[in-house]
Order: structure tokens, then C-alpha cells, then sequence
């Protein structure tokens, strides 16, 4: 039995694309996530190789989609074949079993190019935050309160206000609140 497993990161992505090809290459169950594939517990990963039998394939779209790094890659895939179960990738058309040495070699290949291309998304995306950072831009969620408003809650807690009456007020929680007048 062919058994599809489909994973996108975010909520925003969809799987469409990964199932319509998971159901031409006759898949007869597919399990999903909707996780980073840098979290170990995926449950729609462990459903489907908990649902699998000795004989049985299970197929990605493309070999990130089963695990982000060679490692993870390489000790799912030996997981499987010493459960008698094979792995298919569609994208790079390479099926890995015990028997075949050929698979086992391209399946190692494959793996090291997935995880160097990641390597090289994860140094631009940290030259790209360097570059803004060199032209002032700091990132990250900007501040809720301006140094005016940050006064003004201090005069508040400081007359003696609730923080629970002037955190509904400014329509934050308490936390934020305290986050705030201890910060300066």
C-alpha cells in the first residue's frame, strides 16, 4: 500500500498541492501537519508509520517535506526499513528500501542537498537581518507604549491605580503593564 504523508509550516500554506500529487501516485491514505519540520513530535508523521505494514510505502512530495535536516532524514528512513517499509520521494523520484544500495546512495545524496540548501536559506535570511541592523532597522514587534504613555502608567500606579483598572483601560494585560513600568 502507498501511504502519503504531507506537512506545510504555517496555518498560511496549503497542502492541495502536495495531496493532488500524493493521490496521482495512488496513495490510498495520506496523513498530514501543519508544523515546522523541525519539531520532532509530528503526529500526522507517527500516524501514518504507526499505520503502516512490512511491504507498505510511504511517499512525500519532496524529501524536506519528511524531515529539515540529513540527520532526522536519514534515522526516520532507517526506522522504516527496519519495519520492512519503504520510502518513496516524488519530487526527486528516488525510492530507498534495504534492498537497494543504488536507492540507499541517492537517498544520501538528496538529503545532503536538502540540508545544505537550507543552510544556505538560513545564512541569507541572517545576512539579510545583519544588513538591516547595519541601517538601524532592529526588528522584532514594536513597543506598545511611547515614553509619554510609559509616564503617564507610572503616574497612574504610583496614585495608587489598580493595574488590573488601568490594564483594561489601555486594553493590554496586566503582564504588559508590569513589563512596562519595570522597564525604565
Amino acid at each position: 500500500m502507498n501511504i502519503g504523508y504531507a506537512r506545510v509550516s504555517t496555518g498560511l500554506q496549503n497542502l492541495d498541492l502536495q495531496k493532488d500529487s500524493l493521490k496521482k501516485y495512488n496513495c490510498e491514505k495520506i496523513f498530514t501537519d501543519h508544523m515546522s519540520g523541525s519539531k520532532r513530535e509530528r503526529s500526522g508523521l507517527k500516524s501514518a508509520i504507526e499505520f503502516s505494514r512490512p511491504g507498505d510505502t510511504i511517499v512525500v512530495w519532496r524529501l524536506d517535506r519528511l524531515g529539515r535536516n540529513m540527520e532526522d532524514l536519514i534515522n526516520i528512513v532507517n526506522s522504516l526499513n527496519n519495519k520492512g517499509v519503504s520510502f518513496h520521494s516524488l519530487q526527486e523520484n528516488i525510492t530507498m528500501d534495504k534492498s537497494s544500495s543504488t536507492g540507499q546512495l541517492m537517498f544520501h545524496l538528496f538529503a545532503a542537498f536538502a540540508e545544505f540548501e537550507r543552510n544556505l536559506i538560513l545564512e541569507r535570511s541572517a545576512a539579510g537581518r545583519e544588513a538591516a541592523r547595519a541601517r538601524g532597522r532592529l526588528g522584532g514587534r514594536p513597543e506598545k507604549f511611547s515614553e509619554q504613555d510609559i509616564k503617564l502608567l507610572k503616574t497612574l500606579v504610583e496614585s495608587g491605580t489598580p493595574i488590573k483598572s488601568i490594564a483594561e483601560s489601555w486594553g493590554v494585560s496586566r503582564t504588559t503593564i508590569y513589563r512596562y513600568i519595570n522597564k525604565f
